[in-house]
């Protein structure tokens, strides 16, 4: 299983906010049924201010180019993106094919070992 963390804004309009919230509450069921087709196990998606951040578990063979791009050959879940889209701003560091941007894992607490370091480390 492997881990996508990625990030995104919102326009910096509160009644926007509060409406993308509000569909976010009522996903069309055909999106849920899309992203669980393409192997996606779970997503959740948290929001401070206009920041946006993505947390998505999805198989070791997931290959989010290929397979959202499958995703999207479902008319809905289509639209549901294009529609959402409209809420949404790029981030000044996102690739030139990137809408949300890949963040980079820096830390880990499962990789640590627990020792205290020394001096000499």
């Amino acid at each position: 299983m492997k881990s996508y963390a990625q990030a995104l804004d919102l326009k910096s309009d509160p009644s926007l906010i509060e409406a993308y919230r509000r569909h976010h509450v009522a996903v069309w069921p055909e999106v849920v049924t899309g992203l669980r087709a393409i192997g996606i196990r779970e997503m959740r998606i948290w929001l401070v201010g206009t920041r946006l951040f993505m947390l998505f578990e999805a198989p070791d063979d997931f290959d989010p180019s290929r397979d959202f791009r499958i995703y999207d050959r479902n008319p809905r879940c289509r639209r549901w993106e294009e529609w959402m889209r409209t809420f949404q701003v790029r981030l000044a560091e996102a690739g030139p094919q990137d809408w949300w941007t890949p963040m980079e894992e820096i830390f880990a607490l499962s990789r640590c070992s627990g020792e205290i370091p020394t001096a000499a480390s």
